[in-house]
């Protein structure tokens, strides 16, 4: 062997000692962490208070329900924060009980309501993925 062959198998192992190491590090995406109570007028509850696409509230553009999209429904625990009554976020389990933080649609559509609240209607939360 050369010395450029023998360097080129050394710099070839090292490549593949660190392809490796990055492949084992890779796992799935880790879990969000579930809110912490932090007193006064910050909120933190568990609730279930969604339209789901199978409820017919969902699809009514003057319904001013939360509307949830999730591979879960409302089967698993979900926990909110609010301030002062108005709602933050929510975190929804995956089938193992670890807390994803839910994504929230810039707008809520269908929605034909009032934005007198505010807030300008409901809000609709998408699970990540």
């Amino acid at each position: 062997m050369n010395i450029n062959t023998e360097l080129l198998a050394r710099i070839a192992a090292l490549t593949a000692m660190a392809g490796a190491a990055l492949l084992i590090g890779a796992g799935t995406a880790a879990a969000d962490d579930w809110p912490t109570d932090g007193g006064g007028a910050f909120e933190v509850y568990e609730t279930k208070n969604f339209a789901v696409p199978s409820d017919p509230d969902y699809w009514n553009p003057l319904s001013d329900r939360n509307r949830l999209t999730s591979p879960f429904g409302t089967s698993t625990r979900i926990v909110c924060t609010s301030f002062h009554g108005v709602q933050q976020g929510c975190w929804q389990a995956d089938l193992d009980g670890n807390p994803h933080k839910l994504n929230t649609a810039p707008l809520d559509m269908p929605y034909a309501g009032s934005s007198k609240t505010g807030n300008f209607g409901p809000r609709h939360y998408v699970y990540p993925g």
